[in-house]
C-alpha cells in the first residue's frame, strides 16, 4: 500500500490539527483527557501516512523494517507506562527527552553522510552557473540544518540524561558551581560557531576536516548539556525538565527539516514552542530569570550574606490532637507535596477531604506551580484521585485567603511552603513565590523527618509557634486521622 503525495499531505494537515487541539485540551484538567486522545490519534494518523508515503525511498522492505520497530517500541513504551508509577514519571520524562534528542543527532548525522554518498551526488558537468549556484546554495542551506539539528539534539541528549539523574536521586540536586563557569560555557558556544563556519563552508584547517569538525561540535555539544544542567540546583529542576521538554521540540523539528517532512517540523515546533512557553510561565511563576536558567544560571545573582537564624522550637503532636485541631477548624486548606506523591497518600486525603466536607467544613488544596518534580505533577495526582477540581486552587489564588483561614495541613511539601524565600536574602530560594501557609491559624506539617527539601535548606515555618508537627508516613498519618474523625 501506498499513498499519494495528496493523499499524505492531507493526512499531516489533519494530524497537525489534531495536534493542536490536544494541546488546547491539555490546558485544563476538565479536558485534560480529550486532549491525550486527540494527540494518540493525530501520532497514530501521522505514522501511518509516513510509513506508506511516497517519499518511502526503500520499498516495502524497508516498510517491514519499520514497522517490526514501531511494534516493538510501542509495546516497551505501554509496558514502561503501566509499570512506572506516578513519583517515578519526571524522570521517565527527562529520559524520553534524551531518546528525542538522540534521535535528532542520529538522523543529522544519517543525513549529512547519505549527502555526502558518492552514489548521491550530483553530476554538475553541463550544468549553467545559475544552477549551480542554486545547488550549492540548497547543500549550504541542508549542512546548516544538519549542524544546528544535532547541536540541539546532543545538548537536549546528555541534559536529559543529567535531570534524570538529578530527579532519580543518582546525582546531587546542589547546583555546580566552579571558577569561571560563565566563561568557559561562553568559549564552549564560540568553539562551536567557529567549527559551524568551518563545517558550512567545507572548509579544512589544520587537519579538522568537515566531519571531523561535527565529531568535535557534538562532543562539545554534549558537554555543554551535562554542565548546563549539573549547574541548575533541584528547585529549578520542574523548570528545567519544562525546557528540556522544548529543547526535544526544536530537536525534532530540526530532524524534520533535514527530512524534508514538514509534520516533523511542525510537529517539533509546537512541543519547543509550547514547552519554551511554559517554562517561561514557571520562572515568573518562581521568580527565576529565564534566560538564567536555560544556560545553567548564567548571570545569576549568588545569595548575599549570612543566612538567617532559625527562631523557635520544633513541637510534635500526635494523631488524635491533630484531630481535635481538624474538628475545631471551619476552614481547611490542604497543601500537597512530592512526600505526598511518594507515600501515595492522595487517596485516604480524598476520603479525609469528603469526611471533612460532611461535617459541613469547607476544604481547598493549594497547588504551587513547582510542587513535586514536574509541572502539573500535584494536579494529576489528585485527579488520579478523583478530587473534585473546583477545590483545587494555584498558589495566586489561594494566598489571599490564607490569613483567614484556620487550619493548613502541609502532606509532603517543603520548599513550597518556606517563609525564607521571603525574609532570608541568603537562602537559595530567596525570591521564590511560596503558598504563604504560616498566615494561617494554625498549621500541621506531615513529614517522616527533619530533613530538608530538595532544594537542601531548612525551613524556618516548622519552628514557628503556630505550627505543629506530625511526623510518619503520609499515607498512614492520614489513615490514622480518618480512623480518629470516625471514631
Amino acid at each position: 500500500m501506498e499513498l499519494t503525495i495528496g493523499v499524505q499531505t492531507a493526512a499531516y494537515v489533519f494530524a497537525s490539527i489534531l495536534f493542536i487541539l490536544s494541546l488546547g485540551g491539555l490546558s485544563s484538567q476538565e479536558s485534560a483527557m480529550r486532549g491525550v486522545k486527540y494527540g494518540i490519534v493525530g501520532m497514530l494518523i501521522a505514522v501511518i501516512a509516513t510509513v506508506f508515503g511516497p517519499n518511502m525511498v526503500a520499498g516495502m522492505t524497508g516498510q517491514g523494517y519499520i514497522i517490526v520497530a514501531i511494534v516493538i517500541a510501542s509495546t516497551i513504551g505501554i509496558m514502561l507506562a503501566r509499570k512506572v508509577e506516578m513519583t517515578s514519571m519526571p524522570q521517565l520524562v527527562a529520559i524520553l527527552h534524551s531518546f528525542v534528542g538522540l534521535a535528532a543527532v542520529l538522523v543529522g548525522y544519517g543525513s549529512y553522510l547519505s549527502s555526502i554518498d558518492p552514489s548521491n551526488v550530483i553530476d554538475l558537468t553541463g550544468l549553467d552557473a545559475e544552477k549551480i549556484a542554486e545547488i550549492g546554495t540548497e547543500h549550504t542551506i541542508h549542512v546548516v540544518e544538519v549542524f544546528i539539528g544535532i547541536f540541539i539534539g546532543a545538548i537536549t541528549f546528555t541534559g536529559s540524561i543529567v535531570a534524570w539523574g538529578k530527579l532519580d536521586g543518582k546525582i546531587m540536586s546542589k547546583p555546580l558551581n566552579y571558577p569561571g563557569k560563565h566563561a568557559i560555557n561562553v568559549l564552549l558556544l564560540i568553539i562551536c560557531v567557529v567549527l559551524g563556519v568551518l563545517f558550512a563552508g567545507g572548509l579544512s584547517v589544520d587537519g579538522i576536516d568537515p566531519m571531523m569538525a561535527l565529531y568535535i561540535m557534538t562532543t562539545i555539544a554534549g558537554f555543554i548539556g551535562i554542565i548546563m544542567v549539573m549547574a541548575i540546583g533541584g528547585a529549578d529542576m520542574p523548570v528545567v525538565v519544562s525546557m528540556l521538554n522544548s529543547y526535544s521540540g526544536w530537536a525534532a523539528s530540526a530532524a524534520g527539516f533535514m527530512l524534508g517532512n514538514d509534520l516533523l517540523i511542525v510537529t517539533g515546533a509546537l512541543v519547543g514552542s509550547s514547552g519554551a512557553i511554559l517554562s517561561i510561565i514557571m520562572c515568573e511563576a518562581m521568580n527565576r530569570s529565564f534566560i538564567s536558567v536555560i544556560l545553567g544560571g548564567f548571570g545569576e545573582a549568588a545569595p548575599s550574606g549570612e543566612a538567617a537564624e532559625i527562631e523557635g522550637e520544633v513541637t510534635a503532636l500526635d494523631h488524635a490532637a491533630v484531630v481535635d485541631l481538624i474538628k475545631d477548624a471551619k476552614t481547611v486548606v490542604i497543601v500537597p507535596g512530592y512526600g505526598m506523591a511518594v507515600a501515595k497518600a492522595q487517596y485516604p486525603v480524598y476520603e479525609m477531604v469528603q469526611d471533612l466536607k460532611d461535617m459541613g467544613k469547607t476544604v481547598k488544596f493549594a497547588i504551587h506551580p513547582v510542587a513535586g518534580r514536574l509541572p502539573g505533577h500535584m494536579n494529576v495526582l489528585l485527579a488520579e484521585a478523583n478530587v473534585p477540581y473546583d477545590i483545587v486552587f494555584e498558589m495566586d489564588e489561594i494566598n489571599d485567603e490564607l490569613p483567614d483561614t484556620d487550619l493548613v495541613i502541609v502532606i509532603g511539601a517543603n520548599d513550597v511552603v518556606n517563609p525564607g524565600a521571603q525574609d532570608d536574602p541568603a537562602s537559595p530560594i530567596y525570591g521564590m513565590p511560596v503558598i504563604e501557609a504560616w498566615k494561617a491559624g494554625t498549621v500541621v506539617v506531615m513529614k517522616r523527618s527533619m530533613a530538608v527539601g530538595y532544594a537542601g535548606v531548612q525551613n524556618p515555618l516548622f519552628f514557628k509557634d503556630n505550627t505543629e508537627m506530625l511526623y510518619g508516613d503520609a499515607k498512614d498519618s492520614v489513615s490514622k486521622l480518618l480512623t480518629h474523625l470516625k471514631g
